[in-house]
Parts: structure tokens; C-alpha cells; sequence
């Protein structure tokens, strides 16, 4: 498809704003500082964004990496194809989880990370159990490739909904007796509890920035699109620069440029330029697609589309719910913060969380997109998305993905779904 100047939706670039821009100047930075470690003598951690305890891991001056983060780096650079096949030729099912055969096949080809340089193999597997059963395979299966430590932190599922003084207790001690030694031994330097309160009041800082913008999305035009723009804001906050004077400089500019387009009654930036006609308000349960992000994308902007509210942007923090990383109580905090993270809740948490979301952002209906080979969101969606109806009285729609897997991503078939489906809100809107 092509637009009125005649470029096609590829061949165009996304309007960068400053926060854009910043963070591209961020993560750059960060991968350079990463490929140089070897020979700075930066010792490295390898870890996962839900739960993830980057305020400890910088307070030993360690460098954090993300292997779901660079999994779906490769899906947007269509990188991630080969990976899986390369992968698959070692072994791997189908059916396990792509991100994991996108880093091991990523691994096999060379490591090279998002900005074309190498990555440092791990000096320690740092594990926070949140949730999602993938993950310990995962660095079992690092572990075998690199031969490094491992350290995991337990959290106990939130069963019942609620998170609990021994629950709390429980991943506070391992924090202090199993996390702090192995970070300690890696760094070569004890914790200095003083530089861990400074970037949790920093980190603070930073969600509540963040808490305003994914607020935001209550005015009417919504000016941002809280799942496809959701994504970018997220990106240092849920990785390797919570803590640092950056990233609160970073949501600082977010929050400045989101109240500018407030005052003057605008849409989010979109790869289109801005969505001005906002037809339909939705909230989204589910990850994106990455390897088809722009496409994906673009059918929602072509209905006039604007995802108010997104399960899977809060997948590092449900700042929203309250929660703050708190420098009074460091160890209390971070245990906190693994506890509650998205994917460590119950069904019945989760369907109440999207419910009070259609609620409060006013939205027209509700989004799945289960994906093929992530177990920690796609089972029960189905039972998730049938109650949501009966308590909202707002329809849903149920479409069908993967992470980076390009083959399980049907443009068309997915747009006919959607057409259909926005079909049906306009015929309701009309009857009503």
C-alpha cells in the first residue's frame, strides 16, 4: 500500500520525537558498552524484563542483558526466521517457546546483538521465577551453552490473588541471603545499600512519569496508543535503565510531549504520522506480533483504531496498581515488585484487571491476540475473554499470532478477522 507522497508503509520512517530519540541514544549506548565488556573487564548478568532486579544489578555496577529483549530486537530486524530454523536444526520442537529459539539460534550464529555487535556471554544467569515455567528451561538451556553460575530467585504464584507478609518475607530473604552473596561474588564488591536506595527513589521517579502517561489515554482523543506505543515506552524502564538518571530523563520528556499533545487535542504518533479519527477505543490482552510489528500495526491505524489500555505493557510493573519501588524498604520493595508482576497472577486477577481497564478508559471493546508459543499468556484466554463480555457487556475479538515466528503470522487473515469485528462495534454503536 502505498500513500499520497507514494511511499509504501515500510519505506517510511517513524516520526521520531525527543523521547524517540533518547531512547534509541540509550540503548545504542548500552550495546556498545556491552560489546566492549570483555576488554573493560565489565562483568555481565544475564536476566528476564518480568521481576527483573536491575536496581540491584546496577549497584554492583554490573551490566544487565535481556534475552526476550534481544529475541524480539532480532523478530523487528527479520532476523528471528533464521534463528528458529537454526534452532529447530538442533533439536528444539515447534511447539517451545520462540523467543528461546531465537536467542539459542541467535547464540549458534554468533550473538550479535540489535546494533550489530557481539554480545558478552553471561558471567552469571540471574533467574527471578515469575510466573512463567519457560524461563527456567531457558537458562538451563544457557547454562549448558556458556557453563556460567546460576542464581534463581523463587516468588511463589499469587494463587490467590494477593500477595502476603510471607510471601513478601520469603523472596526478601533469598534476596539478602542467595541474590546479594551471588552478585557479591560475580562483582567482586559488597552491596553498598546506600547507591540501591538512590536508584529505587530514582526508579520511583520514573513510574510515576510513566503511571501519567498510560493515564493519559483516558482524554478523549487518546494521545497515545498505550500497546503499539506501549511498547517503546516501556523499553527502558522494563530493561537494563530503571534506575538511572536517563531513564527518569527520559519519562520526563515522555510525560512533557504527551501533555503537549493533550493541550492541543491530539492523537498518538503512529508510523502513519498522527491518528486523528479515533473510531474505536480498545483494550488489548496479549503480546504483539514483533516480526510483522509495522503491518500489525497498521490495520488497527487504517479502522482508526487506539489501544487505550494493554496487559503486555505492563508485563515489568503494574505501576498503575499503586506499587512503587520504595528506597525505605529496599529488599521488602524488590520482593514486592517480582510478586506482582502480570504474568505471576491468577486468571481471575488478570480478568479483573482488564475489566476495571474497559471501565476506567471508557473502551468500545476487548482484544486477544494469542500467541502460538507463549504459554504465560495464551492459556485461558479463551475462558478470560468469555467473562469479560458477560461482566463488561462489551464484545471481544480473538486473533491468533507469535512472538517471532513468521510463519504463524497471517496478515490477512488476521484483517479479515479484525474487519469483521469492527463490523459488528460499528453495527452495536449504531443500533444503540
Amino acid at each position: 500500500m502505498r500513500s499520497s507522497s507514494g511511499e509504501s508503509w515500510h519505506e517510511r520512517q517513524v516520526q521520531k520525537e525527543e523521547s524517540m530519540v533518547m531512547q534509541k541514544k540509550m540503548i545504542g549506548e548500552h550495546f556498545e558498552t556491552l560489546a566492549r565488556a570483555p576488554e573493560s573487564g565489565r562483568k555481565v548478568v544475564y536476566t528476564f524484563v518480568p521481576g527483573n532486579l536491575n536496581e540491584l544489578i546496577l549497584a554492583f555496577d554490573l551490566l544487565p542483558v535481556h534475552p526476550e529483549v534481544n529475541a524480539l530486537q532480532s523478530g523487528m530486524r527479520k532476523l528471528s526466521g533464521d534463528y528458529i530454523q537454526e534452532a529447530e536444526k538442533q533439536g528444539h520442537s515447534e511447539d517451545v517457546c520462540t523467543y528461546v529459539k531465537c536467542d539459542i539460534g541467535m547464540l549458534k550464529k554468533g550473538n550479535i546483538g540489535p546494533t550489530g555487535e557481539k554480545l558478552p556471554p553471561p558471567d552469571l544467569l540471574l533467574l527471578s521465577y515469575t510466573g512463567c515455567f519457560t524461563f527456567m528451561k531457558w537458562f538451563e538451556l544457557l547454562k549448558q551453552e556458556y557453563g556460567c553460575p546460576v542464581v534463581m530467585l523463587q516468588v511463589p504464584y499469587q494463587a490467590d490473588g494477593t500477595i502476603t507478609a510471607s510471601q513478601r518475607e520469603f523472596v526478601a530473604r533469598q534476596l539478602r541471603e542467595v541474590v546479594v552473596p551471588a552478585l557479591e561474588e560475580v562483582s567482586g564488591k559488597k552491596l553498598d545499600e546506600d547507591r540501591l536506595k538512590e536508584l529505587l527513589a530514582s526508579s520511583a521517579r520514573a513510574e510515576d512519569d510513566l503511571v501519567y502517561v498510560w493515564e493519559s489515554a483516558k482524554h478523549r482523543p487518546s494521545p497515545i496508543d498505550a500497546y503499539f506505543g506501549g511498547v517503546y515506552y516501556i523499553g527502558p524502564i522494563f530493561t537494563a535503565f530503571r534506575g538511572l538518571p536517563d531513564c527518569e530523563a527520559y519519562y520526563r520528556s515522555l510525560r512533557s510531549e504527551v501533555d503537549y499533545r493533550i493541550a492541543h487535542g491530539m492523537g498518538p504518533t503512529t508510523p502513519e504520522g498522527e491518528l486523528r479519527e479515533q473510531k474505536y477505543r480498545i483494550v488489548v490482552e496479549g503480546p504483539p506480533n514483533w516480526t510483522s510489528f509495522r503491518d500489525f500495526w497498521k490495520i488497527f491505524h487504517d479502522e482508526g483504531v487506539v489501544m487505550v489500555a494493554s496487559t503486555y505493557t505492563k508485563v515489568g510493573g503494574l505501576y498503575e496498581q499503586g506499587f512503587r519501588h520504595d528506597p525505605a524498604k529496599p529488599f521488602e520493595s524488590l520482593a514486592e515488585y517480582c510478586l506482582g508482576c502480570y504474568t505471576n497472577r491468577n486468571l481471575p486477577a488478570r480478568v479483573d484487571i482488564i475489566a476495571k481497564y474497559v471501565e476506567e478508559y471508557e473502551a468500545d471493546g476487548i482484544l486477544f491476540n494469542s500467541i502460538k508459543s507463549c504459554n504465560s499468556f495464551s492459556a485461558g484466554q479463551l475462558m478470560m475473554l468469555r467473562e469479560l463480555e458477560k461482566r463488561t457487556g462489551k464484545s471481544g475479538a480473538f486473533i491468533e499470532s507469535d512472538l517471532v515466528d513468521p510463519r504463524y503470522f497471517s496478515a490477512a487473515n488476521i484483517k479479515n478477522r479484525l474487519e469483521s469485528y469492527f463490523q459488528m462495534l460499528e453495527a452495536k454503536r449504531q443500533a444503540a
